[in-house]
């Protein structure tokens, strides 16, 4: 893992506070919390101090490489987000028509990449601004930014995870975990990207815990009766943490060095 000077982190595998229960809409399913990343006073920092996930690539944040498509869901949305593109709001836009925005790799349908980047990211300089056009047409419109981008885009840098436990009565349940993407999610090159947010300081500065700041993206992932018993259980996390600072796990290590608790 490299980092790139003067944006600094702090280790990631750390001990963290869990949560579990029951998803109010699926009995048959459990949901598997991280408390201490829920409550962190992590945001996006894109076009605020980011330096990008590559030393070189300083104005594209994380959105370097092409984002891959989960489904035919995924796909169809895309579609047809990317149709309602105009030239004024999509600089590459004439370079992305007629699905020209997709590539392959192996099986997997992803973004293009052109010129070292997303096809939908608007370079500095741009009219409209830097930054992801699906994203920037979204708040235009007044819209949750997570119905029109690629689902690895807006899940990030929340992580959801499935796994089948299996208890010594023979019985078994779903486990949902949600938790933080951090580098490990990357897969093994995650530990040579130059810089990564979720446990840099510099992006726990947040006035708003993720578990608000996110609120749609969470929705979105467990549904909404579990969000709400989420939040319980975050706002009771909060209020156990004031002024215990002989519990460190509580608070995650970023929001600690960064200063600024949600």
């Amino acid at each position: 893992m490299t980092t790139v000077p003067g944006h600094r982190e702090v280790a990631f595998d750390t001990p963290r506070w869990w949560v579990e229960f029951t998803d109010p809409a699926e009995p048959a399913q459990r949901l598997r919390c991280d408390l201490t990343w829920l409550t962190s006073s992590w945001h996006c920092i894109f076009g605020q101090g980011c330096p990008g996930i590559y030393a070189d690539r300083p104005d594209d944040g994380c959105c370097t490489l092409g984002a891959h498509l989960t489904d035919d869901d995924d796909l169809a949305r895309v579609s047809e987000a990317a149709g309602r593109l105009g030239p004024d709001e999509w600089q590459l836009h004439d370079l992305g028509q007629e699905g020209a925005w997709r590539d392959r790799d192996g099986d997997d349908v992803t973004t293009r990449v052109v010129d070292g980047a997303c096809i939908f990211l608007n370079r500095p300089g741009f009219p409209a601004g830097a930054g992801c056009a699906l994203h920037q047409h979204a708040v235009a419109e007044g819209l949750p930014p997570h119905t029109l981008k690629p689902d690895v885009c807006w899940q990030l840098p929340v992580r959801r995870t499935y796994r089948t436990v299996e208890a010594p009565d023979e019985t078994s349940y779903l486990e949902v975990t949600i938790a933080e993407y951090d580098r490990r999610g990357w897969g093994p090159g995650g530990h040579d990207l130059d810089w990564y947010c979720t446990a840099a300081p510099v992006a726990h500065s947040a006035a708003q815990p993720v578990y608000l700041s996110l609120r749609d993206e969470l929705v979105e992932l467990i549904g909404e009766p579990a969000y709400q018993v989420l939040v319980e259980h975050c706002e009771e996390a909060l209020a156990a943490r004031r002024g215990r600072r002989h519990l460190p796990l509580w608070v995650h290590p970023a929001t600690r060095a960064g200063g600024a608790q949600a």
